[in-house]
């Protein structure tokens, strides 16, 4: 009797990919042979059949659906070959780039020289995670120094030389969203400032560890908003000259005073003494894994840019990180044709397939457990205007782990429709 059923299950198979018509659509011809399922726990051949004919007809020619199993046998795949915008699924690639060329432990260095003339120096090296919390526990454990605290500071030099300055990511804006705020090797808090402004119209930041600064006053009042957050630009290297505010701001509450000016001019390793190095307390994997919780722009960019210093020399370019994760791709997953020109997806000019995605996150699989997590599903999910895509792993009932690429380039389509279709056939 099962085997009658199966007969007349593969035979509906059979006419419904003559109907359609798609050399590319595969199914797994031995699924149900495999996994040895009885007629009782086996779902019924009219909801495979189904969902099949429901991802058909969803997904359109500027779509792509790729699902296998984790010995790489392809369940179901739909225009997998075609170059299709990754959105912010391409944060992906930029972990895997990282992770390859710096290693999961690595940590991110910020230094601090004394000058002849009693200038405190501060060189960044891209520490993505710069932020007032963090800022605050180098400026206590600069005073701790006995010799530094009693010396009174004469200028605040800023060295952002490690990366060019003015850095441009292809599909960002001027907007005042966080996801648009500008890379640089000296930063803090991301390059953004949160505010609001009480009853009497005066303005206070609207997060207790963070001051608000001068510095930051004329551009909430030319943003017009009375809260939100500001986004710092590259203009008269505001993003640098910020964290030096910043950093001012915490030392002086350590009781190390300065009283000169603050401005950026480069180290001089062979004269200035280094008198303090700070390692960040988060390793590559544990920032991957925050990159991939917030999607965070900023910082996908910044890590690439690193990335890129690392392996070509500084300083840090666009270019030398997309040559890196280029040459990853191509060395590493034996991917050729694939478009980068940023490291976030923000941007509409970047293009991979499906099929290159599904080797991508075949690596990344070790490193899964950093994504996020619902249900059974580890994912990265990606939006822009017209674009949706989702891409990672499912586990059956059975705790069989998918990997699953789902690209949606045509506007108005469905991903909860298109995922509840992919569930059903990998359960």
């Amino acid at each position: 009797m099962l085997k009658a059923s199966l007969s007349s299950v593969w035979i509906l198979l059979f006419f419904c990919f003559l109907y359609f018509g798609q050399s590319e659509n595969l199914w797994a011809e031995n699924l149900w042979a495999e996994n040895q399922y009885t007629q009782n726990n086996h779902p019924t051949k009219h909801s495979i059949i189904k969902a099949l004919q429901t991802l058909q007809l969803d997904i359109g020619s500027n779509d792509a659906v790729l699902v296998v199993n984790r010995q790489g046998r392809i369940i179901f795949s739909k225009n997998a070959e075609k170059p299709l915008i990754p959105a912010s699924t391409l944060k992906i690639l930029t972990s895997l780039v990282a992770l390859h060329y710096l290693g999961p432990n690595y940590k991110f260095i910020t230094e601090f020289y004394m000058d002849a003339k009693a200038n405190l120096k501060i060189k960044g090296y891209g520490d993505p995670l710069l932020t007032s919390e963090v800022l605050a526990k180098i400026s206590k454990s600069l005073s701790a120094d006995l010799s530094i605290k009693a010396q009174r500071i004469n200028d605040l030099i800023l060295d952002d030389s490690y990366f060019i300055r003015k850095i441009v990511i292809p599909g960002k804006t001027k907007s005042s969203e966080p996801y648009d705020a500008p890379n640089g090797a000296l930063c803090a808090n991301f390059n953004t400032v949160y505010f609001k402004q009480l009853k009497d119209g005066s303005f206070i930041s609207a997060e207790p560890q963070t001051p608000l600064l001068p510095i930051a006053f004329k551009r909430i009042k030319q943003s017009g908003l009375d809260k939100g957050r500001i986004v710092l630009s590259h203009a008269e290297n505001e993003i640098t000259l910020y964290a030096g505010h910043l950093f001012q701001y915490f030392l002086n509450k350590e009781g190390i005073k300065t009283k000169g000016r603050i401005k950026a001019e480069k180290v001089r390793k062979d004269k200035d003494k280094l008198i303090y190095q700070h390692t960040s307390q988060f390793t590559l994997k544990q920032i991957i894994s925050k990159l991939l919780e917030h999607s965070n722009n900023f910082m996908a960019n910044q890590i690439l840019i690193a990335t890129g210093a690392k392996v070509f020399g500084p300083p840090g370019t666009l270019d030398k990180g997309i040559l890196a994760a280029s040459t990853y791709a191509k060395n590493v997953l034996n991917i050729d044709n694939i478009r980068l020109v940023e490291g976030s997806g923000i941007s509409k000019k970047n293009r991979i397939s499906a099929k290159n995605l599904a080797k991508i996150i075949k690596e990344f699989e070790p490193y899964y457990n950093l994504m996020r997590h619902s249900k059974g599903e580890y994912y990265k999910s990606g939006t822009l205007k017209g674009i949706t895509t989702r891409t990672g792993y499912i586990e059956n009932k059975k705790g069989e782990l998918y990997r699953f690429v789902v690209m949606l380039n045509s506007p108005g389509k469905s991903m909860q429709n298109i995922m509840k279709n992919v569930r059903r056939i990998v359960d």
